[in-house]
């Protein structure tokens, strides 16, 4: 197969019908959202059929248990897409918004206007919900996408990118503004990193092995996304009780996905007394604990002995796993600096009832999101209230967090004027 020619036909298509998406209105795009939620609820029956095949193909080849859990689709994760899609519907459409601009003393009137970013390349692992994130975003914003998931999720995403292709083509819009790729050879993925005539913005969702690809070999502008090797720091002054609620959250709801916890940070005027309590709820729940050496002197002192030393290498891990590394850390400040040497700039939270605290850690932590008293699993486009996100950035350019509606758009300058010439 000629790999340039079989992309290329992908992004003249996708070129074409985000030229027809830019100029569709809000109802025409809210029409196809609101089908395309219907269809998915309709369709849910054979789109978990699809998912079921892509489930057995993945367990005969070995795929982790906590990458299963990413790619499995059940009635309630159907229904939750279905939702997001339809808060989508009623979100404000960013297309067309005057975001700045004013009258030049030569009599130019510059307006600035917010627009599409145009075509969408989405290169994604085994999340099959992240097609139909990506598709509605795309949509409601008015860009076209060409994505291609992981070879596990083929199915589950073919299902549902027909569902999104039949609901533009019900509402009279481009059916080719929402393109999957059909082929998961590996080399697709990296032709599509140098398709630059064709794709405007490439975003990468995955495993830090994808985004380092990504970010090595484009030759497209990349957003970068999340790797998410979050933590928790246990302040002194923190209500213990909440602190437990919230870690047992962040790590165990589902550790696999980029928002959950991976490193606990516990002050030294507390450990000697929330550790054990800690640790106890976390083997219950089978998690495995790779500890600092004073974290290891305290759990032996109470009698605990299921855990392993900690190395250098996993403070710095995304384990998308029941595993989570522990550290006693003797200041707010040591847990900053901690934070800020081996985070990931994605979501870093305190438990804490000093205000000092609190407002020092949202401050100095460098990272998209920042919490007090509450669980790293809310970075989220739906728990923000963004209808969707098409993924988490960490980096600094563009766009920061869950990128919504706003994020998939750019600007343009509309300049009116009654023959003016500059001298």
């Amino acid at each position: 197969m000629d790999i340039s020619s079989y992309l290329e036909d992908y992004g003249k298509k996708a070129k074409k019908a985000s030229y027809l998406m830019a100029c569709a209105g809000g109802e025409k795009k809210n029409e196809a959202l609101a089908k395309a939620a219907e269809l998915l609820k309709e369709r849910a029956g054979s789109i978990i059929a699809e998912n079921e095949k892509d489930l057995k193909n993945a367990i005969e080849n070995g795929i982790r248990p906590q990458m299963i859990d990413r790619l499995r689709l059940t009635e309630k994760r159907i229904d939750d897409m279905a939702t997001g899609i339809h808060q989508l519907v009623g979100l404000k459409d960013p297309v067309g918004e005057v975001i700045g601009g004013g009258r030049r003393p030569n009599g130019l009137e510059i307006i600035k206007k917010r627009v599409p970013l145009g075509v969408l390349g989405i290169i994604f692992e085994a999340r099959p919900n992240v097609t139909c994130d990506a598709a509605g975003l795309c949509v409601k914003s008015g860009n076209a996408c060409i994505l291609r998931g992981g070879k596990e999720a083929i199915l589950s995403n073919l299902a549902i990118a027909k569902v999104f292709r039949e609901a533009l083509a019900l509402s009279g819009l481009p059916e080719d503004a929402v393109q999957l790729i059909d082929n998961t050879d590996r080399e697709i993925a990296n032709g599509m990193m140098k398709l630059d005539n064709y794709i405007d913005v490439l975003i990468p969702r995955g495993g830090a092995g994808l985004i380092k690809n990504v970010l090595i070999n484009a030759t497209v502008p990349v957003i970068r996304t999340g790797t998410g090797n979050c933590h928790v720091f246990v302040d002194e002054s923190a209500d213990q009780d909440m602190a437990v609620n919230i870690i047992i959250n962040a790590k165990t709801q589902r550790p696999s996905v980029c928002n959950a916890e991976e490193s606990l940070l516990v002050h030294k005027n507390i450990a000697g007394e929330f550790l054990p309590k800690i640790a106890k709820e976390l083997i219950s729940r089978n998690v495995e604990l790779r500890v600092c050496e004073r974290t290891a002197e305290i759990l032996k002192k109470a009698g605990i002995e299921q855990f392993v030393p900690a190395t250098e290498e996993d403070w710095a891990t995304e384990y998308d796993d029941l595993i989570l590394a522990v550290r006693v850390v003797d200041s707010c400040d040591e847990a900053i600096d901690h934070i800020n040497r081996y985070g990931t700039m994605h979501s870093e939270a305190i438990i804490t009832e000093s205000y000092e605290n609190g407002k020092r850690f949202t401050e100095q932590v460098d990272a998209a999101c920042v919490y007090i008293n509450a669980s790293t699993r809310f970075t989220d486009g739906f728990e923000f209230g963004l209808g969707a996100e098409i993924g988490i950035s960490n980096q600094k350019l563009h766009a920061r967090g869950p990128m919504g509606l706003e994020e998939l758009t750019t600007v343009k300058y509309i300049i009116n004027g009654e023959g003016q010439i500059r001298k």
